[in-house]
């Protein structure tokens, strides 16, 4: 199934936000937190996806707010590869 470009833009900027309020310690320091909450929040847009899919974005987001750094390429290229082409506008 394809989403609007529009669905993953917001994927990203999630993901993004929880990764710049992610600490390794918050678990310890908030015990309401849990990564599967934010990972899930990040997902809400793409949930039509097949389940494949989202298992694999699940996977690439988490490991983007734990360390963006060393993983942002993976989820980049991951959302590359799921979202429509480009319509030229």
């Amino acid at each position: 199934m394809t989403l609007p470009q529009e669905q993953f833009d917001e994927l990203l900027q999630r993901t993004a936000l929880a990764s710049l309020f992610y600490y390794p310690e918050i678990a310890v320091d908030d015990g309401d937190y849990t990564l599967q909450n934010d990972i899930e929040y990040c997902l809400e847009p793409v949930t039509a996806l097949d389940s494949e899919d989202l298992d694999e974005l699940r996977a690439a987001v988490g490991r983007v707010i734990t360390n963006p750094s060393a993983h942002r390429a993976e989820l980049i290229e991951l959302v590359i590869e799921l979202a429509p082409e480009p319509t030229g506008e």
